[in-house]
């Protein structure tokens, strides 16, 4: 069982971590800006928090 640091995020929990809405995650996934996600067997959409954490990363290098 996956530990609560390893365990995915739900675009849910993405966007209000970031204050964003889920529109505005999508538009970023459409445009290739979001972080890349895994896609579950029932089409839900999953972040991993290294995934996350990376791209966060790549932000704060682009600033």
């Amino acid at each position: 069982m996956a530990t609560a640091a390893g365990k995915p995020l739900t675009v849910a929990e993405f966007c209000a971590e970031l204050g964003i809405s889920r529109s505005t995650f999508y538009d970023w996934r459409a445009k290739g800006r979001a972080p890349r996600c895994l896609k579950l067997p029932n089409g839900d959409l999953r972040i991993r928090r290294t995934d996350y954490d990376r791209w966060l990363t790549s932000l704060e290098d682009a600033a």
